[in-house]
């Protein structure tokens, strides 16, 4: 077969059309960015850091089909633990998930992953019965009543809109722990670049759901 050369007007349409398939996944993935970052930064309540409190972290659990844990719930192990403010008087992790796609609860799973592969030796306390995030929020309800002082914070950790819907399931059932709300540390720039515009897009319908089936009046999706 003979050697050609690529004409001048092909090799410019091919840097273009590279040009534009980078350019719109640059687009993608800024957009992903700033949806995460401003989800991050709502539904919180009055305080602002955990700097001479007792801080209170809420880590919700991700499908788990195996005993280790998978890539979601290792990162949200891992944003569970850089939550914990170095200022704060005390810190008490819960992590929460019951048994969804596998035979061990989600929490034991995260438990294990942060003392055993992270190094974490504080307080724990594990949440193994729910299913939903809903549930995830109402049955730590009573621990965090356990532990509750009359300064502490609270931050609920699991990826960006995930634990912002988690936050106004907190409103919805006990606003007086609402007010309490501060950020955790599960956004962070350029992390999981991948995941960010999926979770975003998903993250972001069900939260205009859950909006829309509040202002209608009726119960907020308990999913």
């Amino acid at each position: 077969m003979p050697f050609s050369v690529p004409t001048g007007g092909r090799v410019r349409c091919g840097l273009v059309l590279g040009g534009l398939v980078a350019g719109g996944l640059a687009a993608v993935a800024a957009c992903g960015e700033i949806a995460h970052l401003r989800s991050s930064r709502r539904r919180l309540g009055a305080a602002r850091t955990a700097a001479g409190r007792d801080q209170i972290i809420v880590v919700l659990g991700y499908r788990n089909p195996g005993r280790r844990a998978n890539g979601l719930n290792r990162f949200r192990a891992r944003a569970g633990l850089r939550s914990i403010d170095p200022a704060a008087r005390s810190a008490l992790m819960i992590f929460c998930g019951g048994p969804v796609a596998g035979p061990v609860p989600e929490a034991g799973v995260l438990e294990r992953f942060a003392c055993q592969e992270l190094g974490y030796t504080g307080p724990a306390l594990v949440e193994t019965e729910s299913a939903t995030t809903w549930e995830n929020i109402a049955n730590a309800i009573p621990l965090i009543d356990e532990v509750l002082k009359t300064d502490s914070v609270i931050s609920i950790v699991s990826n960006s809109h995930h634990a912002e819907k988690a936050r106004d399931h907190l409103w919805q059932l006990r606003p007086d722990l609402g007010r309490r709300l501060i950020r955790g540390a599960d956004y962070r720039f350029g992390e999981l670049p991948l995941v960010k515009p999926i979770a975003a897009a998903r993250g972001l319908l069900a939260l205009r759901r859950l909006d829309r089936e509040t202002a209608d009046g009726g119960s907020p999706g308990r999913q």
